[in-house]
């Protein structure tokens, strides 16, 4: 019987089911008909097929070709089918073996002349193959991001005449058992020692990164929020091989460069304020991840806060607290993580100048609070640590003593690393993922303090939300010292980093 069967996978999401890609030859006038929901890309796959098997000295049956991709009901999209549908067609054609076609699966593009393309998604597919213990055919160009996925073996080829040598058994790939390596070529960070003065602004950014915190910055222009918030990536922790994996898979199925991910750099998206509610939380007709999907393990940097659309801000309520977004569409619903890190930059007025010691500000109070009320109190609700960053006198910045006195990032991200450790070690999560009975227990605190953090939610009327973010900036300050108990100094700190004025306690 002319019938074979080639395992390859699709995309949903940031998840890769498996597609089995059935080829029969029959009888008949020469048709190729493909089948099982292929969109236009997939359907064009039949010409690619059939010149990139004649170009490459193989015979092209002359007979009807049947292709059916199951499971049907599942839309297909992409050139990713290719490879597949070229290596079941000469399978079924008994021009290669298919004793081994079992044991691999196949993804890639092909040129009308054979050689493979690259594909998006790759590492989704990678994880697939190895959890059902099978090994990867896949282009050569996409082999970085299968390297990430430990016990896997992989077969790169640069064409589809690589790809019959290693199933007839002549001149076989080298079949390469995966290790997850970080790139020593990756994106150059930005130092903390860059930013002239703002002890303040550093000491909040220090304890965002040890904690995970959310963070809004206010200040006038130039006062160095921008240099701050970039900054911050130089202070997180490298990406665990599990966050690498879940972070480079969002890239992978966007298309983007993963080689940053793979070096254990943390993601840093910085979109402007013109960018849509869809293209923050993803979306589309088939739904690909949004930036805060694509922040997944980093940050996200919203410079300029108050000049994005109301509506395009409240889209983020529910991702900040959930830590994922939830797309449903009229044919699928699709699922991305987003557990991100929000660091936002804001002018506290219209011209910007509302703090500034200078007396520039001509803003009426109502100008002012109408500025301020674009940001809605369930948003800032939800944003751990609010500071004021004032500008930097001219004799201070510079300095020649001050510009070389400032401490680096290497010597802060030394005491956010422990201080993540001791998180990791204790509760096997960051502070700001600390939830119900084991937020109680980590963040415990001694009658008086418990005393001390009423009058202080009374006086500043916070929410039942505020005061548990409270709680997790006094943990994350404490560990930052080492110290097992929160203490009040912890929690004093941690209320000063709210938006109201610190009461009288």
């Amino acid at each position: 019987m002319s019938l074979a069967r080639v395992f390859t996978r699709a995309q949903l999401g940031v998840s890769a089911p498996v597609v089995e890609v059935e080829v029969h030859l029959s009888g008949g006038l020469p048709a190729f008909q493909l089948v099982g929901l292929p969109e236009a890309a997939v359907r064009e796959s039949k010409e690619r097929v059939r010149s990139a098997l004649i170009n490459l000295g193989f015979d092209f049956p002359q007979r009807r070709i049947t292709v059916n991709l199951a499971p049907a009901d599942l839309p297909k999209e992409g050139g990713r089918y290719d490879l597949a549908i070229a290596v079941g067609i000469l399978a079924a054609s008994k021009q290669i073996p298919d004793d081994l076609l079992s044991q691999w699966e196949f993804i890639g593009e092909l040129a009308l002349s054979g050689e493979l393309r690259r594909v998006t998604g790759v590492l989704p597919v990678a994880v697939g193959c190895q959890e059902n213990q099978r090994k990867l055919c896949l282009p050569k160009c996409n082999q970085d991001e299968a390297l990430l996925i430990s016990r896997l073996e992989i077969a790169p080829a640069e064409n589809l005449l690589q790809v019959c040598h290693l199933l007839c058994g002549q001149l076989p790939l080298p079949v390469q058992r995966s290790v997850a390596e970080g790139n020593p070529n990756g994106a150059r960070i930005l130092d903390l020692a860059d930013v002239k003065g703002q002890f303040h602004a550093k000491r909040a950014l220090e304890i965002a990164a040890a904690g995970g915190h959310h963070l809004l910055m206010s200040g006038s222009p130039g006062s160095g929020k921008s240099m701050l918030a970039a900054r911050l990536a130089s202070l997180l922790p490298e990406l665990t091989e599990v966050e690498r994996i879940e972070s480079a898979a969002v890239y992978s199925v966007s298309g983007l460069e993963t080689s940053t991910i793979c070096a254990g750099i943390r993601p840093f998206r910085c979109p402007h304020h013109t960018a849509s509610a869809v293209s923050l939380v993803g979306g589309g007709s088939y739904p690909q991840p949004g930036e805060i999907s694509l922040a997944h393990n980093g940050v996200l940097f919203l410079d300029e806060v108050v000049e994005f659309p109301r509506k395009v801000l409240e889209v983020l309520r529910e991702p900040l607290e959930a830590g994922s977004i939830h797309i449903s569409r009229a044919a699928q619903k699709i699922s991305f993580p987003a557990r991100f890190q929000l660091v936002a930059a804001m002018n506290p007025c219209p011209c910007g100048y509302a703090q500034d010691a200078s007396g520039r500000c001509h803003c009426s109070p109502e100008q002012v609070k109408r500025y301020q009320a674009k940001l809605s109190g369930p948003l800032l609700d939800r944003i751990d640590l609010h500071i004021q960053v004032q500008p930097v006198a001219a004799e201070d910045l510079l300095d020649i003593a001050k510009m070389t006195g400032s401490e680096n990032s290497a010597q802060v991200a030394s005491r956010v690393k422990h201080s993540v450790q001791r998180q990791i070690a204790r509760q096997s999560c960051r502070n700001s993922h600390l939830q119900g009975a084991q937020l109680q227990q980590v963040c415990f605190l001694e009658r008086q303090l418990r005393e001390l953090l009423v009058r202080a939610a009374t006086k500043l009327q916070l929410s039942a939300r505020a005061c548990t973010r409270v709680l997790k900036v006094s943990r994350s300050i404490a560990d930052l010292e080492g110290c097992k108990q929160i203490q009040r100094k912890h929690l004093l700190e941690a209320l000063s980093y709210r938006r109201q004025e610190l009461p009288s306690v």
